[in-house]
């Protein structure tokens, strides 16, 4: 593949993957709206179905969608998908176009739920597009972006060295199990762009009467996952 078509292919996965992500959010928490009140588990199932989507949309590229695999594949890859080679270039690439589709994502998921925003009273926005703490604690948060990102992309590195049909349906049903297990102290990020790029969304979006975009916390959703991606390509190098 070129580099142009990794791009595009990235693009698209990541833009499906935050959309369906941050919709199944939306549906969860905006008044007015068929979904309201579903819970969480819900959101798990729907960021699982989401990843489900875009790793087949993005098939092409080796459907990272998220930097922290990226990281994990340049340390513990040959290369990033059949014929990508792992450069300097490439790696510049695949995080442009996850920060990029990541963005559209989410601007996509403002206009499905336009009226929900503009009608939501005294609902919070920011909680659709990224994730928060329960309990602020920057460092013990990041702890927890390490541990679930980790999983994440160990896994990931095992199955692509596993003989398996299951392909997008494992990741997904991964990402639903790291969101029951390990999801409820930070909203699981799990991937640094799925939050700053929706966050970045979030903060020049017209939504009226919106709430702070958290720029305080923005660190941790991107450095707890590119943590626990390196740790876990260094493992599976080890024992993998």
């Amino acid at each position: 593949m070129s580099l142009g078509q990794v791009f595009v292919s990235e693009v698209l996965g990541t833009m499906l993957l935050t959309l369906l992500g941050c919709g199944v959010v939306a549906n969860n928490v905006l008044p007015k709206n068929n979904g309201f009140g579903g819970g969480f588990l819900m959101v798990n199932f729907g960021w699982g179905l989401a990843v489900f989507a875009g790793v087949f949309a993005a098939f092409k590229s080796g459907a990272h969608l998220n930097p922290a695999v990226t990281v994990g594949l340049l340390i513990n890859g040959d290369e990033y998908a059949k014929g990508v080679e792992i450069t300097a270039a490439s790696t510049l690439v695949y995080f442009a176009a996850e920060m990029l589709g990541a963005i559209i994502g989410a601007v996509l998921c403002w206009a499905a739920y336009k009226k929900q925003f503009d009608e939501r009273e005294d609902a919070g926005s920011l909680g659709v597009f990224s994730t928060g703490p329960q309990i602020k604690s920057n460092v013990w948060n990041v702890v927890t972006e390490v541990i679930g990102t980790f999983v994440l992309v160990f896994v990931i590195l095992a199955l692509g060295k596993t003989p398996s049909e299951l392909g997008p349906l494992a990741v997904a049903m991964l990402v639903v199990g790291i969101g029951a297990s390990l999801g409820g102290p930070t909203g699981y990020a799990i991937n640094p762009a799925r939050d700053l790029g929706p966050r970045i969304a979030h903060a020049l979006l017209p939504i009226p009467n919106k709430d702070d975009s958290n720029w305080s916390y923005a660190w941790v959703p991107v450095v707890g996952p590119l943590i626990g991606g390196v740790l876990a390509a260094l493992v599976a190098n080890l024992y993998i």
